[in-house]
């Protein structure tokens, strides 16, 4: 059985600020705080200039950059292992997060 992806990859796409605000919308599933869910999310959805300016609203509404994943990890230490994500770690820290 072959598996295939059920979305296309979509080039171009407009990220505004209202775009990127939109990010910040949501309830996390269940066992998921809040805070890391959105921050997850968007880190996994928005390529790093996003990411800077998510990161700034949701500081702006005084959300947690240090808030953890159900393993007790904040978002910039479960990055800190992935392969191409340093543009993302500083983003965090730059915003203050530890």
């Amino acid at each position: 059985m072959s598996l295939k992806k059920d979305k296309q990859k979509v080039l171009g796409e407009v990220f505004d600020d209202e775009r990127i605000a939109g990010f910040l919308v949501g309830d996390a599933p269940e066992g998921f705080n809040r805070d890391f869910y959105l921050l997850e999310r968007a880190y996994r959805g928005m390529k790093a200039e996003n990411f800077e300016t998510f990161v700034r609203l949701f500081k702006e509404q005084n959300l947690d950059l240090n808030s953890q994943s159900p393993e007790g990890q904040t978002l910039l230490t479960r990055i800190g292992e992935h392969k191409q994500s340093a543009e993302y770690v500083d983003i965090l820290k730059a915003a203050g997060a530890e």
